[in-house]
């Protein structure tokens, strides 16, 4: 298989900061009629929450690795690691990203950073336990098509604007106060606290379609990669077997990360409904199509 460019998470990405940038016009105007001191309230918060959103753009992989408890490592540590994701992005065409490695039994990975020159992917010590050399080829090479995709760049900005209409509807009552366009203050906010939530419920939805589109589009990628879509098929049904065996405690603390995650960790009926991930049976099922057709090529 060769790798070509992926034209539905394209538009997908497109039509979604489309959707998101349209729906926040709106957004800001209804707060400019709404909140007290207007645009300028507006300004300043966006201000506040833009400059927190380029931090956490900037140092992405610092801040990720950080919460996880990964730490990067070198060569000596993990030479067969390491040559591992060397190849693949010799294959990947990408450069080479920094590789981490996460104590955990929890069986995972992810890929954070930026962009692909500050790209870092990191694996679980459970998941190197769990997994055979093809197979773990397989999910670094997922990670791998999450990097050349941008896929990390492309959800850090999404939910930027997603992010500060939550803010809005969980601090809504600092912005009450005075009387604007005969509306008093109390009102005025109630209306902006209203109107943050549902925008808040449509870009969230919105985020969550794309995240698991790319899913699908890192699998293909992977596929593309090692030229062994059969291999990351198995890896998926191993790491989702292992998940039912992990501590219920060790589940709960990885669960903030299911974004980064390349198998969710599941938290009930809503979890799965808001997924960021589709189900791994239908990813496995296009791995198999992928690998239908590999065979009668």
């Amino acid at each position: 298989m060769k790798w070509q460019a992926d034209w539905g998470l394209r538009f997908r990405m497109f039509l979604t900061m489309f959707l998101l940038f349209a729906l926040y016009i709106v957004f800001a105007g209804v707060l400019t009629m709404y909140l007290t001191g207007g645009a300028g309230s507006l300004l300043i918060f966006g201000a506040l929450f833009g400059s927190m959103s380029l931090v956490q753009y900037y140092y992405s992989d610092k801040l990720t690795l950080r919460s996880m408890g990964a730490n990067k490592v070198s060569a000596d540590e993990y030479p067969q690691l390491h040559g591992s994701v060397e190849r693949l992005s010799q294959q990947a065409d990408v450069p080479k990203p920094d590789v981490a490695v996460i104590d955990s039994d929890v069986p995972n990975a992810f890929a954070t950073g930026r962009n692909q020159k500050n790209a870092v992917v990191a694996v679980t010590t459970g998941l190197m336990r769990t997994l055979d050399s093809d197979e773990l080829d397989g999910v670094l090479a997922h990670e791998l098509a999450h990097v050349k995709n941008r896929d990390m760049m492309v959800m850090t900005i999404a939910s930027f604007l997603s992010t500060i209409a939550f803010m809005i509807v969980r601090y809504g009552a600092f912005f009450g106060g005075g009387h604007r366009g005969g509306n008093r203050g109390g009102g005025g906010i109630v209306v902006a606290i209203l109107v943050s939530l549902v925008v808040w419920i449509i870009s969230y939805l919105l985020i969550r379609a794309l995240s698991r589109y790319r899913e699908y589009a890192a699998d293909r990628g992977a596929a593309a990669i090692t030229g062994n879509p059969g291999a990351l098929a198995s890896a998926l049904m191993k790491i989702s077997g292992r998940m039912d065996k992990v501590p219920k405690d060790d589940m709960r603390e990885e669960a903030e990360m299911n974004a980064f995650f390349i198998i969710p960790i599941k938290s009930g009926v809503v979890g799965q409904l808001f997924s960021t991930h589709p189900s791994t049976e239908k990813r496995i099922e296009q791995l198999r199509e992928l690998d239908r057709e590999l065979a009668t090529a």
